[in-house]
């Protein structure tokens, strides 16, 4: 069983998402050690894709500059091993099916396995597809983390009942981005959720504020916060640490 875990066992998990290489790694770094530094439970790393198809314009934006500012998949495990020697919380990847491919399944899920990644998210890949990257999730002991979303209706209790990890709750449909307001009644789809499994469930897409964490973080085990965090890498880019420090912060102090 992986530590992913760990991240809920504390009361409701704030859980942050970063772009790595954003405006670079070395900004990703610093932001990571303000995440952890100011209470993030467990942190999604999205590896840089040319075409995320879940991504709104923010974070489809911090891919392409990532990429063109020359950060690579390789570059990345180098990173993540680097600051696996301090940084003891769960983490997990975001990123899509290609760039697993692209690298090799094997060779991406052993590498996940040596840099300690917990759990892998791929939000390209239909749960009824899983079975292309769950025998070797399984076989190097990364979680393959599902997502459920407002048009899963009849699936939930069987993407429930199968779930590891964690369960990403999809707040609204459409792209990652931040809502002024969240209108999706997410509590059915909980209540199916919570009789299916007793794996935590987190709420992602849309998520801005600490008062629309605090009211997501009533349903779900967790709140995930990723558009948020990459506009301020945006605005302030290479002075961005402490910015994104005290965002988690006041997130983190919504929840409790």
């Amino acid at each position: 069983m992986s530590k992913i875990s760990n991240a809920f066992s504390n009361g409701k998990a704030f859980i942050p998402f970063i772009t790595c290489g954003y405006p670079d790694l070395e900004t990703t770094e610093k932001c990571i050690r303000e995440m952890v530094k100011n209470g993030a439970s467990l942190i999604e790393l999205g590896i840089p894709f040319s075409d995320p198809t879940a991504e709104g314009p923010v974070i489809q934006e911090a891919n392409l500059k990532a990429l063109q500012g020359g950060v690579t998949t390789e570059k990345i495990f180098d990173f993540v091993k680097k600051i696996r020697a301090e940084i003891k919380i769960p983490l997990v990847f975001m990123t899509y099916a290609n760039v697993v491919f692209g690298y090799g399944a094997e060779k991406f899920l052993s590498a996940c396995k040596e840099i300690e990644i917990d759990g892998i998210i791929l939000p390209d890949v239909p749960f009824e597809e899983k079975n292309e990257f769950l025998p070797l999730c399984k076989k190097f002991g990364v979680d393959l983390i599902s997502m459920i979303a407002p048009t899963s209706e009849n699936r939930i209790a069987k993407i429930s009942s199968e779930a590891e990890g964690f369960l990403y709750i999809v707040s609204s449909l459409g792209v990652t981005g931040v809502r002024s307001e969240i209108k999706t009644d997410l509590a059915p789809m909980i209540k199916i959720v919570r009789e299916n499994t007793k794996i935590p469930c987190a709420i992602g897409f849309g998520i801005s504020t600490p008062e629309q964490a605090k009211k997501m973080s009533v349903l779900a085990d967790g709140v995930i916060v990723g558009s948020a965090i990459i506009k301020i890498l945006a605005k302030n880019e290479k002075n961005s640490a402490e910015l994104v420090g005290t965002f988690v912060k006041n997130m983190v102090n919504a929840l409790k």
